[in-house]
């Protein structure tokens, strides 16, 4: 694909001709390209999907790429463009996980579920270590759900816990948030690392394992970071927050009622939340693990099959529908309607993980992916250690974790496709990318003002707090990664 511009060669089929620079032109053409994106996103405020297609066509055409490259033509309609190829190899791996996982969140966060968990957790671990269980129930139910649901569903039990207490909400808001966040940037079925995994190749089970190898410390460190933090800033109830909540709540059961009587208002049953939970990551694990350890056979067979990404997360969801919708005493019409309605924010993931899927096709098929490739590796910088300095530029420059991760993603790809890399290890190079993708959120990306305000601290007391906060989690999941490399 890369196109020469060689004397005699002709002209490419997109009536362009095709000047290809040097491996300096190419790095060139890639710095403003990424330059360009972040000014588009954050001086101009482009919608991130809209920057990043206009991005990766001017990128293909000032390197040489014609529009029959990245177009098509109408007369070969069986031809791929790059534009196509690089949207759909990406939206064919993440589309059908990201679905099926916010689903499964949906039918947790309307039937109770994550109440229940939340409040059971407390009880286990009593009030005086209540941000140590606001920081469990984060990390638990943040495996199925995305970040701003978890807050949504989970703010009002740090509203109670901070009143019940007379303690900053900081106190119990950062540890919760450290585990939200923790596996939204590290645990499929997340956008940030199913996207990772399908851009470089790598199979889910082992980003689950590597993320847990790695987050876990991360969280620790969070944990640790939120108890001391939480102790020196004060943050007062937001009792508007709490009088929303308890309509919302009203609302919700009267709804119920509506729907199906009192049936409805029986607590979702525990055992179902974690098994709902639980099972589609150990098929996953499960077939990560046959696939290293046992002969060809039936068992493996069926353990590989059970095992795919799309199998588990549809077995969880039918599990959910059954376990908290129709033993519940939910209609199939409010099983159609809460799944219906969940899906609906995801349009604009799924569009931006699509056109982070189109840089890096442009970028490899130009030939700069690879020229960048050969200048990091004649600077003998660890690969690792670059995925997340761009990981950070990027999440810094422009807010985005996802639009982090996808272009980091295909930057490094052809320095990971070029060397002989097992699986685990480039699972740690995603962990490297996803950790650099959550480094010091501040005022250009929307999880800091959606804390600052669901939680009622004020703009400085979350640069202090959520700031330093996800700087922790990211340096921490950053250097056990790294340093797990060095035996991987």
């Amino acid at each position: 694909m890369h196109l020469s511009a060689a004397a005699g060669e002709g002209t490419p089929s997109g009536g362009l001709l095709a000047i290809v620079p040097g491996t300096a032109g190419l790095i060139t053409i890639a710095v403003l390209g990424i330059v360009l994106l972040l000014l588009l996103i954050i001086r101009f405020r482009l919608q991130p999907f809209v920057a990043l297609l206009a991005v990766s066509i001017a990128v293909g055409l000032a390197a040489g790429l014609s529009v029959t490259d990245l177009f098509g033509t109408v007369q070969k309609s069986d031809a791929v463009s790059l534009i196509e190829s690089g949207m759909g190899g990406i939206l064919g791996h993440v589309a059908i996980i990201i679905g099926l996982g916010t689903m499964i969140g949906a039918i947790l966060e309307t039937s109770g579920g994550a109440a229940v968990l939340a409040q059971r957790i407390e009880r286990l671990f009593g009030e005086r270590r209540a941000p140590l269980a606001m920081g469990l129930t984060g990390l638990v139910f943040g495996i199925p759900v995305f970040f701003d649901v978890g807050i949504f569903v989970l703010a009002p039990l740090v509203y109670a816990a901070a009143k019940r207490s007379g303690k900053s909400v900081v106190l119990y808001a950062m540890p919760l948030l450290a585990g939200l966040s923790m596996t939204h940037a590290f645990l499929p079925p997340h956008p940030g690392p199913v996207a990772a995994a399908g851009l470089l190749g790598v199979d889910l089970g082992w980003v689950i394992i590597m993320g847990v190898v790695c987050g876990i410390p991360a969280v620790i460190a969070g944990w640790a970071f939120s108890a001391w933090i939480g102790r020196r800033v004060y943050v007062e109830v937001p009792h508007d927050m709490v009088e929303a909540a308890e309509e919302s709540r009203a609302a919700v059961e009267a709804e119920r009622r509506a729907r199906g009587g009192a049936a409805t208002e029986r607590p979702a049953p525990l055992g179902a939340v974690l098994a709902i939970i639980g099972v589609p990551l150990v098929l996953i694990l499960l077939a990560t693990f046959s696939s290293i350890s046992m002969e060809e056979s039936a068992l493996r067979t069926a353990l590989e099959f059970t095992g795919n990404p799309f199998v588990a997360l549809t077995i969880a969801l039918l599990l959910a529908y059954w376990l908290l919708g129709v033993r519940q005493g939910w209609s199939r019409k409010s099983l159609e309607t809460v799944s219906t309605n969940s899906l609906k924010p995801v349009g604009n993931i799924l569009l931006v993980v699509g056109a982070g899927g189109v840089f890096g096709a442009v970028l490899q098929g130009t030939g700069i992916a690879q020229a960048l490739a050969d200048v990091f590796q004649g600077a003998g910088m660890p690969v690792i250690v670059l995925a997340w300095l761009l990981s950070v530029a990027l999440r810094v420059a422009q807010g985005s974790a996802t639009v982090a991760i996808v272009t980091t993603a295909g930057i490094v790809a052809p320095l990971l496709s070029g060397g002989d890399y097992s699986q685990p290890a480039i699972a740690l190079v995603i962990m490297a990318i996803s950790a650099g993708s959550i480094f010091a959120s501040h005022v250009n990306d929307g999880g800091f003002w959606m804390v600052a305000k669901y939680f009622g601290i004020s703009e400085r007391d979350t640069l202090r707090t959520w700031t330093v906060l996800e700087t922790v989690l990211s340096v921490v999941g950053f250097a056990v990664a790294a340093l797990v490399s060095l035996f991987v």
